[in-house]
């Protein structure tokens, strides 16, 4: 493996992590005003629901992301613990490919969902283009299935996580 690439994935994870916290300190402070407006004041901002909506999205999305990189999504396992070590890796990689191919499948669908709400200009309020909360979609799956992928051949009989 070369010396730069895992400075590289440790540089990605970081921006990740810092979009994360970014994003869930946004939601907090939106949602607590939302709060704070609605019971002193009577009041709202009319945009603040639809974003906190779009912001729960692209963290969940971000959160899936995280979750591939550290091995942390969730499995059914009714057979791995039966097999042998070398078979364990051959299933590991297996469940890498099959998720690999069934993010990108989403990935290239919710793009084509987003190129059609791109070419119907639609909003998700005032004048903001819905593609652009939507973007995370495809963006968010297909970089999930390139981790998958990509984690293919890093597998080995020694990997503790599956």
């Amino acid at each position: 493996m070369n010396a730069w690439l895992p400075r590289v994935q440790h540089g990605i994870t970081r921006i990740e992590e810092v979009i994360m916290a970014l994003l869930l300190g946004a939601m907090i402070l939106l949602a607590g005003s939302q709060i704070l407006l609605r019971n002193l004041f009577d009041s709202g901002l009319v945009w603040a629901d639809p974003v906190l909506r779009i912001m729960v999205l692209w963290i969940a999305l971000f959160g899936a992301l995280a979750a591939t990189r550290d091995h942390r999504h969730l499995r059914i396992d009714l057979v791995s613990h039966t097999l042998s070590e070398k078979n364990q890796v051959l299933l590991a990689k297996l469940h890498d490919l099959f998720s690999g191919l069934v993010c990108l499948t989403i990935g290239w669908h919710a793009a084509r969902f987003v190129y059609v709400e791109w070419q119907e200009g639609s909003t998700l309020f005032s004048n903001v283009p819905a593609w652009m909360g939507e973007i995370i979609i495809p963006v968010g799956f297909t970089l999930m299935g390139l981790k998958f992928l990509l984690n293919i051949p890093l597998k080995t009989l020694r990997d503790e996580s599956p």
